[in-house]
């Protein structure tokens, strides 16, 4: 069975293979899986954000058409008497309130589970919900981060003393890793400090969560709609006790999840625990306004910034003290994700000093945890609008600031005032490209123009120069962190009779191609073609370990374990092909999926020697007949893609309105698999990131009710509200893995939210402008104008001479 030479697969743009049954809707989802007998789920919720439960009558709900349950918490509570899990306890007195399956005694946000009807239909289990009476005792909110840890404040849970979870510092001088920073703040000529809000935000996932578990047979068998079907066999064995071995657990295809299914959820405990206790089948699956108060939030810090530096621009120290929202519980990972944004914060640039100080709090509102870029965007917002007030405050260009304090491509690997190593970069040719596809120059033009012309409507530039940590990575770092797991990742490889390759991977989809990706490097190590490789994942029977996906850690981490599996497959074939061609496994060569002799034509592919390892008829002595092979893959470092992005924004100085005119980013994610793949990670997170910079926002009232519950009120931009993207690539291999790939999934994410504001602040500054709260809404925009900073989102800087009032040309009376 010969082949015909195959062409490179990497850095092909293959269509890719999920994409027919996705868009086309031949394939499973959680919600579409239906067992004999099912029984549905429905959950009731508080209304109230902070209140004892006095009682909770179910007596007429068991009498409901087609219910076969009622369950409160106290029901639920022997089962799952550990409370759920969180896997970072950050530091060793970090307060961990035991969160319940269901509220027993006290709900602490509101849209928390009370109680939970089992019925025969889904319809009749929420209409059941109506018929329970649940009677409250309202305690105080405390919703906002300051007051929250002011004395006397009302306190989420009593038993802990205080509603501060952990203190979380890193001191450059204390670490060795630079000076100090009460020192150069001391000594520098200019020290400038801002203020800067994350709003929440919601992971706004396509499909909503859902489970559905089947008790009924030798195993347990979960279905869940989640990133991290392995973590979440693990800590379900752990929080109930269920032994490991006998829970599979299936995440099918999954309709996103951007950090929201990162998390070991209530609502899945409950529907193991209520499965086994019923040994039915059992099904929960939530809709769009319990996803909205109830799966968890992202972002939400106020962060307090300090920045030094010398008259020429050379910055020469930076303090960062951040007050993190925790909601009302720890979520999985929760309490660390503004400390991977702790090594952040510095960013590109030559920093000789750093402080980071982070307090987490806990409020009576749903919890948050990882979303889209965990703790990294917070970092580069906070960092590149800094650097343009400083810019603002020296009277320099923004760019020429940056490139005056950025790490140079000749000083790679660089080990930064974190502790970090960033193995490989080039920022000079990002940035040059960039400017070059934006008209950097000629904007800058148009923009003094319109200036002097008072232009109702304004230009502004925003710039964004950023690196990041991902593939969540090397297993010892993470645990000199406290996380409770590795950073490793696992692949196997299954070589079958024909030559088909089976591949295994621990990494889960939920959206991101891997199919297809894993597909293109096993074509490329092994010499098959692209058709003949399927890649299995998601399944904890069939891919037995693994460590999922998350942090920009699949291909780097994940992908890398399969290239470790296939060259374990070319080690297993040499001495077979050198059997059949009788030579020395020394004189043989593997390249384009065929063994050759050196130096003559006698050769034989990776397909006969899987025919003969099959026959198993002429195997050399001691060689057992297979091919199969498996690999765990620990990366030596996290990767550290960059890149520039640049946003032109025009804002009507008259309404408010803010149009993204032109949008330029230039990245650099090493070696590309599957420019299309990337392309499309791009575009998404550029979405993600700029709703957050003008659209997005998660807003409590002031008893704590979520007023933003549904997309009426929750403002998700469509593609007429974006611009086209222009987007370019420069490539620096990373040095820390084989491919030379770094990470893509939350890049866009990352820069575009400072790019967009930096863009808008640019364009209003001259007016007495330099911060408004986001999303800047119209009329945030409009109000900082016609006020100045200060009143503008409530956590902005002075402004400095705000307007009183604006004319009919845009000029300032």
């Amino acid at each position: 069975m010969m082949t015909a030479t195959i062409e490179p697969e990497i850095g092909k743009s293959r269509l890719r293979k999920e994409d027919e049954r996705l868009i086309t809707g031949r394939t499973r989802w959680t919600d579409n899986i239906v067992l004999p007998g099912l029984l549905h789920l429905a959950v009731l919720r508080s209304p109230l954000a902070h209140a004892k439960i006095v009682s909770v009558d179910t007596s007429a709900a068991k009498g409901e058409p087609g219910v076969i349950a009622v369950y409160t918490g106290r029901d639920l509570d022997p089962e799952s008497a550990i409370g759920m899990p969180c896997a970072w306890p950050i530091t060793p007195d970090m307060k961990a309130p035991r969160r319940p399956v269901l509220a027993a005694d006290q709900v602490n946000f509101a849209g928390e589970g009370v109680a939970v009807v089992v019925a025969r239909t889904a319809a009749e289990a929420h209409d059941a919900l109506e018929k329970i009476d649940v009677e409250y005792d309202e305690l105080p909110v405390v919703l906002d981060l300051e007051a929250a840890l002011a004395e006397g404040a009302p306190l989420v849970h009593e038993e802990l003393g205080t509603n501060k979870n952990a203190l979380w510092v890193f001191d450059s001088a204390e670490a060795g890793t630079g000076g100090s920073v009460e020192e150069a703040l001391s000594s520098s000529e200019i020290v400038l400090k801002r203020r800067f809000r994350q709003q929440r935000l919601v992971p706004a996932f396509m499909e909503p969560r859902a489970c559905v578990v089947d008790p009924t047979g030798a195993q347990i068998t979960m279905w869940a709609a989640t990133q991290v079907p392995h973590i979440l066999r693990v800590m379900s064995a752990l929080t109930l006790g269920i032994p490991e071995h006998k829970l599979r657990v299936i995440a099918p295809d999954v309709g996103g999840g951007f950090g929201g299914k990162i998390g070991v959820l209530p609502e899945e405990m409950m529907t193991l625990i209520i499965a086994q206790k019923l040994r039915k089948p059992v099904k929960w699956n939530e809709s769009r306004s319990e996803t909205m108060v109830a799966a968890h939030h992202g972002r939400d810090q106020i962060q307090d910034i300090t920045i030094a530096a010398n008259a020429d621009g050379t910055v020469t120290g930076l303090k960062v003290e951040l007050l993190a929202g925790l909601g009302a519980y720890n979520g999985l990972v929760g309490p660390g994700v503004p400390i991977l944004g702790a090594f952040m914060f510095n960013a590109i640039y030559k920093i000789p000093a750093y402080h980071f100080a982070c307090t987490n709090v806990f409020t009576t509102t749903t919890l948050t945890d990882a979303y889209r870029g965990a703790g990294r965007p917070e970092a580069t917002f906070a960092i590149e609008r800094i650097m343009d007030e400083l810019a603002d405050e020296l009277g320099l260009d923004p760019l020429e600031l940056r490139e005056k304090n950025w790490i140079k491509h000749e000083e790679f690997p660089f080990t930064t005032v974190a502790g970090l190593t960033y193995d490989s970069g080039n920022y000079e040719a990002a940035t040059e490209k960039a400017k070059e596809l934006f008209g950097y120059d000629s904007l800058r033009r148009e923009q003094a123009s319109r200036r002097e012309a008072n232009d109702p409507v304004q230009l502004g530039i925003g710039i964004s120069t950023f690196t990041e940590m991902c593939g969540l990575a090397p297993s010892r770092l993470l645990g000199s962190l406290d996380y409770a797991a590795g950073g490793w990742e696992y692949a196997s490889m299954r070589v079958l009779p024909t030559g088909k390759i089976e591949v295994t991977t621990g990494a889960s989809a939920h959206g991101q191609g891997h199919e297809t990706a894993w597909s293109q490097i096993v074509a490329d190590q092994l010499g098959v073609p692209f058709e003949d490789v399927e890649i299995l994942h998601g399944d904890t029977q069939s891919s037995h370990k693994g460590m999922d996906t998350y942090g920009s850690r699949s291909l780097v981490v994940g992908g890398i374990a399969v290239v470790k599996a296939a060259e374990k497959v070319v080690a297993k074939a040499k001495p077979i092909a050198a059997h059949l061609l009788e030579c020395s496994e020394d004189d043989l060569e593997f390249a384009g999926g065929k063994f050759t002799v050196k130096g003559t034509d006698s050769s034989t592919t990776i397909q006969d020697v899987a025919f003969t390892v099959f026959a198993a008829h002429n195997l050399p002595d001691g060689i057992e007949p297979s091919l199969d092979s498996d690999a765990t893959f620990d990366p030596e470092n996290f990767s550290y893609p960059h890149g520039t992005h640049l946003c032109a924004a025009e804002v009507d100085t008259e309404t408010g309105r803010v149009k993204l005119r032109s949008y330029v980013c230039v990245d650099d994610v090493g070696v590309v698999v599957n420019p299309l793949i990337v392309e499309g990670q791009v575009h998404g997170g550029l979405a993600q990131g700029i709703a957050q910079a003008l659209f997005e926002e998660a807003v409590h009232d002031e008893s704590g009710t979520l007023t933003t519950g549904t997309f009426a009120d929750y403002l998700l931009p469509s593609a007429a509200d974006l611009p086209s993207f222009t987007t370019a690539r420069t490539e620096t291999p990373s040095t820390t893995n084989p491919l030379g790939a770094k990470g893509v999934g939350e890049a866009g994410t990352i820069a575009s939210t400072p790019a967009v504001v930096n863009a808008v602040i640019d364009a209003v500054r001259h007016l007495g402008v330099d911060e408004i709260e986001m999303p800047m809404t119209p009329m945030r925009v409009w109000h900082a104008i016609e006020h100045g900073t200060t009143d503008a989102g409530g956590t902005g800087n002075q402004a400095g001479g705000g307007l009183g009032s604006i004319d009919a040309s845009g000029g300032a009376l």
